[in-house]
């Protein structure tokens, strides 16, 4: 049997795609275990599989002054000393890597004991922490056709981003009975990634009477922001945070309202959901989103609004647009080459065992 260690963490989104490779491992008969950080959100997600979990000493790579990036270094240090001494115990075939600061250190310990290692670069540019690990790995995956633009020619490859099978296995009924939305009136969900989006939050809220006249709305809005004043608010439901019922809600979907993550854009490509995106702005990130943003409305996948130009009005105009034109999204995004990335990074990852 061959062994892998999957590694990445710090978001869900660092994740959810070693999540969604997890079958097809054990399938092509890989004993996985997972490496992270102490107590990131990746050991509590990774908690619901029957996979090992090893935690490392960690620490974030931050591009702003903070009085941990005096300490933080030292914690890499640390946890490089320690993935390697697990590492030389689990003596692994190959290490893949979803990116996020918990895996440099693993990455680059498996790097120095010559396990090959695959990343997987979500975003059109790399981030810091995957910059640290590409001059090291084998193959680094990506996900935008102008990502292969920022990596080594040879060694990226295009797969696209593990998608999690069973969210393509939701049931609409199942859906609509959870929220008590009826059959015959569309429904509008709204996502705004796994910490919430108080500004989508807000703008969504505001423009709820609008929008009720014409749809359903299910709101995914984050731990700690339920709004109390809108609990019986016929048409409109709210979910602080949703996990295996998650596919029934994108079933019974017709359109999505977004922050441009990579994955959950990724998801909403596979599942054909035409989206209305809202990027995190550049004020407060590096300005990836914006990015996958500009790339997926380029490529006839999605309408953007930019947070700075975010109206009610704008809100409901671009809402009713995706609406109406909603079966030439479904249309070319069927069309997209980039929704088949399990097969592909599978095959890479058994050919860098070998």
């Amino acid at each position: 049997m061959k062994k892998i260690v999957l590694t990445g963490g710090g978001t869900a989104g660092h994740v959810t795609p070693n999540i969604a490779l997890l079958p097809h491992l054990k399938e092509a008969g890989f004993e996985v275990t997972y490496m992270g950080s102490y107590d990131g959100i990746e050991k509590k997600l990774i908690s619901d599989f029957d996979i090992p979990y090893i935690g490392i000493s960690t620490g974030k790579f931050r591009r702003y002054l903070d009085a941990k990036n005096l300490t933080d270094p030292f914690r890499v240090l640390v946890g490089l000393n320690q993935a390697k001494k697990y590492l030389k115990e689990l003596a692994p075939d190959v290490v893949f890597s979803k990116g996020g600061f918990v895996s440099v250190p693993v990455v680059r310990a498996a790097a120095a004991l010559k396990i090959p290692c695959i990343i997987h670069e979500s975003d059109m540019t790399p981030g810091l922490a995957n910059k640290l690990c590409i001059p090291v790995a084998q193959k680094i995956c990506c996900n935008f056709p102008e990502t292969m633009e920022h990596l080594p020619a040879g060694r990226a490859v295009l797969t696209g981003s593990p998608i999690r099978e069973e969210l393509t296995q939701g049931n609409k009924l199942a859906g609509l009975d959870m929220c008590g939305f009826t059959a015959n009136k569309p429904v509008l969900m709204v996502m705004g990634g796994s910490q919430g989006a108080a500004n989508v939050n807000k703008a969504v809220r505001e423009a709820l009477p609008k929008l009720l006249e014409d749809f359903q709305v299910v709101h995914l809005c984050g731990k700690g922001k339920l709004d109390n004043i809108y609990l019986s608010t016929p048409g409109y439901k709210q979910f602080e945070y949703i996990k295996s019922e998650l596919k029934d809600l994108f079933a019974m979907a017709d359109i999505v309202i977004s922050r441009a993550g990579a994955n959950a854009i990724c998801e909403l490509l596979a599942l054909r959901k035409p989206n209305l995106l809202i990027p995190l702005p550049s004020s407060g990130s590096r300005g990836d989103q914006l990015l996958n943003a500009a790339s997926f409305e380029a490529q006839g996948f999605s309408i953007v609004i930019n947070e700075d130009d975010l109206t009610t009005q704008l809100l409901v105009n671009k809402v009713q647009e995706l609406f109406a034109h909603r079966r030439e999204y479904t249309e070319t995004m069927g069309k997209s080459t980039q929704t088949d990335a399990i097969p592909k990074i599978i095959a890479l990852i058994k050919e860098a065992a070998e």
